[in-house]
């Protein structure tokens, strides 16, 4: 029989998804009444459509509990949907707490480099010293390493290490993991480690001489005004506190008990929206920390061999479509949590749910507020082109502008700095070698891989210097509100200007793109035009519309008008197809799906999602064939590598899927013994003894022949953790 709970939330979840959204029950925070000239609110319209949004993304799936803040400069706009705990229909309020998770590190992170700048800490001091109970390790181990994830001190190893439900004191959750050897020597690799920032969080206790609790609430949330910020233990816990839950096989079910303590320094506060707002705001005004300061806490750290890990110090941190972003997510048992700032635009976006696993979710809708907010509500959309040369100089050209751009505003805007280019004319001629077709077109996939790393420092960074130049170029040709217009515009429009920017100036050829780019460049520019989007869809998404089948007669018929180049809709297929259940919907489920493929079929996102809902519907024989296409594509061959399946298979819509996934992959890669290594493991936990055993023969056969590890299982670290973790992105999104 159901529980009464479980029933509670079965029967909300069989009601119509945009209706439930729409009858969520809601509650914000009242207006500042200390503004009497309205300058603490933002204006109505604005609120309502970031209530649409949000409503939006919440009629695509389970909902318990979830916040939302969003603030610019003074305004602000802080709401709670649904209810904090089920079983006594307990609602959402702006006063509700969170377990907050890896956002802690964030607030670690603050409190190191306070002691750094008042001479307490060095950031190049050996931990051990501030650390005498973490015993020295092979190699030495900086604060700075620790600060940066990359410090080689392990992350979980394993399932045990994640289930602590005891209280632990700071000595005690060092002992965790003290006597674990490094993973690597430090500064050779990336490996997001909850670990070391609790080795961080000892530091601050060594250091201050207060208890890492005392330190947070007297010189990090008191100054900052998060009024309700604490350590997530049961003494702190009030009626505000969310009851936590989690989705099993599409039922919610509550949250396994963990004590957080033993991930104290990286992972152990709680808190409301409101919270994350206000350490926000306190970080975009340099309240904790110098402006100095944050500036380096906020710039990216890189490898010894000059790789850059979209990770600074406490902080994820690179570019989104122009615009820079500074930021850290969360998730653990009872929580999921996205803390967002955009320094160049003074802007903060705070997102938490009582659901685990909501990672996609929280970074999905924080792109959406952030469209509504920074981009006047306008929809981006990326191109789809079936030329495959011309999808990796394309991405090249995004990269540019995104990384460019952003970098340049948060040197003029916010906290960030740029050194002085001494040789452009050297950086036009090696973006122009990079993205030359004829290059491109010998080997894509080596092209593509090179241009993903063209924002590094191994490669002279030459994606930033370039952008950031033609940035410059545009802000004195036609303002510095100009550039704010780019990140919704997309990258044709920006490179559209500048070339008429140097005709109008006679801009010398070495600082332009050189030929055949510039005929490339000029070509899309013209097929953007074109096949430009509906009016209607402008600034909505087809998985916002209540009916999105009256749209997919325009998208068929464009994409037979324009098959070359025209707007990628692949999310919003693949997000519709979402909206329909695995059972009884399955059948229009892999219609969208199949919709997604035929009108983007270079999308290996859109043939991924396809795969999963065949595997579903029991058609594998489908599901290899599908796969193979898209191995094809430069990005397809990048992004279906052997350890790239693997990390899609830490959270699985079902194990079935799992399984099936995997005997497509090593049909596509019989030479990783990782896969198959893998596919044993799924094969023995089906209980498959047969298939487990022959799969096992296959990885020996695989690792004889290849004796060293795979080069792409050692890149950018040990891939996601299975709790808390960063905020993961894929390295090609821009």
């Amino acid at each position: 029989m159901m529980k009464p709970l479980g029933l509670f939330i079965a029967l909300l979840l069989l009601v119509s998804p945009a209706l439930a959204a729409s009858r969520l029950p809601s509650e914000c925070e009242p207006a500042n009444p200390a503004a009497a000239d309205g300058s603490g609110e933002f204006p109505e319209e604005v609120t309502r459509a970031l209530d649409a949004m949000v409503r939006a993304e919440l009629a695509q799936g389970p909902t318990v509990g979830f916040s939302v803040g969003v603030s610019r400069g003074s305004r602000r706009w802080v709401c709670g949907y649904g209810l904090r705990d089920v079983a006594r229909k307990l609602p959402v309020t702006p006063r509700t707490t969170y377990r907050l998770a890896s956002i802690t590190k964030s607030f670690t992170a603050v409190a190191v480099l306070q002691l750094v700048e008042q001479g307490k800490l060095s950031l190049d001091a050996d931990i051990h010293t501030l650390v005498p109970n973490y015993p020295a390790k092979q190699w030495t181990v900086t604060v700075r390493d620790l600060l940066g994830h990359l410090s080689g001190v392990p992350t979980y190893d394993g399932f045990a290490a994640t289930i602590n439900v005891k209280p632990l004191s700071t000595a005690e959750a060092v002992s965790v993991f003290s006597e674990k050897p490094l993973s690597f020597e430090p500064r050779t690799r990336y490996l997001y480690s909850t670990w070391g920032y609790n080795l961080l969080g000892a530091a601050v206790e060594t250091a201050s001489g207060q208890s890492y609790r005392d330190y947070l609430r007297e010189h990090v949330f008191q100054p900052a005004g998060m009024a309700h910020a604490d350590l997530d233990v049961t003494a702190t816990r009030d009626e505000h506190q969310t009851v936590g839950y989690r989705l099993k096989d599409g039922v919610v079910k509550t949250s396994r008990f963990l004590d957080v303590s033993s991930r104290f320094g990286g992972g152990g506060t709680r808190g409301t929206v409101g919270d994350m707002l206000g350490f926000g705001r306190a970080v975009l005004t340099h309240t904790l920390v110098s402006r100095d300061t944050m500036g380096m806490m906020q710039s990216s750290m890189a490898t010894r061999d000059g790789r850059l890990t979209d990770y600074g110090m406490g902080f994820a941190t690179y570019p989104l479509r122009g615009h820079y972003l500074v930021a850290h997510a969360g998730g653990q048992p009872e929580t999921t949590t996205l803390l967002v700032m955009f320094p160049a635009e003074d802007t903060v976006i705070a997102l938490a749910t009582n659901i685990e696993g909501e990672a996609k979710r929280l970074r999905r809708l924080s792109i959406r507020l952030m469209e509504g907010v920074l981009e006047a509500g306008a929809t981006r959309r990326d191109a789809h082109f079936a030329d495959p040369v011309d999808a990796v100089v394309y991405e090249g050209l995004s990269r540019i502008v995104s990384y460019g751009l952003a970098y340049h505003l948060w040197a003029t805007r916010g906290p960030g700095t740029l050194s002085p280019d001494e040789d452009v004319p050297g950086a036009f001629a090696r973006v122009s070698e990079m993205l030359d077709r004829k290059l491109i077109a010998k080997d894509a996939k080596a092209a593509l891989e090179r241009i993903r790393g063209g924002h590094d420092p191994k490669l002279g960074s030459v994606f930033i210097r370039v952008g950031a130049h033609m940035a410059r170029v545009l802000e004195k040709a036609h303002g510095p509100e100009r550039l704010l217009a780019y990140p919704s515009e997309g990258p044709l429009s920006f490179f559209a200007d500048y070339l008429a920017a140097c005709e109008a100036r006679g801009t010398a050829d070495t600082q332009r793109l050189g030929e055949p780019l510039r005929g490339d460049l000029l070509r899309f520019v013209a097929g953007w035009k074109r096949a430009e989007v509906p009016a209607e869809l402008r600034r909505l998404r087809l998985d916002e519309v209540q009916n999105p089948e009256t749209h997919w007669p325009a998208l068929k018929k464009a994409a037979a008008l324009w098959p070359e180049l025209r707007p990628d809709y692949t999310d919003e297929l693949v997000r519709v197809a979402e909206g329909f259940g695995w059972r009884k919907q399955l059948p229009m489920r892999l219609r969208w799906l199949a919709r997604a493929v035929e009108v983007s079929p270079r999308s290996v996102e859109a043939r991924l999602a396809l795969s999963q809902a065949l595997l579903v519907a029991k058609r594998d024989e489908e599901v290899l064939p599908l796969l193979r296409e898209a191995l094809e594509t430069p990005q397809g061959a990048l992004a279906l590598a052997p350890m790239m399946l693997l990390k899609r298979l830490i959270e699985p819509e079902s194990p079935r899927v799992a399984l099936g996934l995997l005997r497509a992959g090593v049909a596509l890669h019989p030479e990783s013994p990782e896969l198959w290594e893998a596919l044993a493991k799924r094969e023995k936990a089906q209980g498959h003894k047969a298939e487990a055993r022959a799969a096992l023969r296959q990885a020996r056969r695989a690792r004889e022949a290849r004796p060293e590890p795979a080069a792409d299982s050692v890149v950018r670290g040990a891939g996601p953790v299975p709790d808390d973790h960063g905020l993961v992105r894929p390295r090609q999104a821009l």
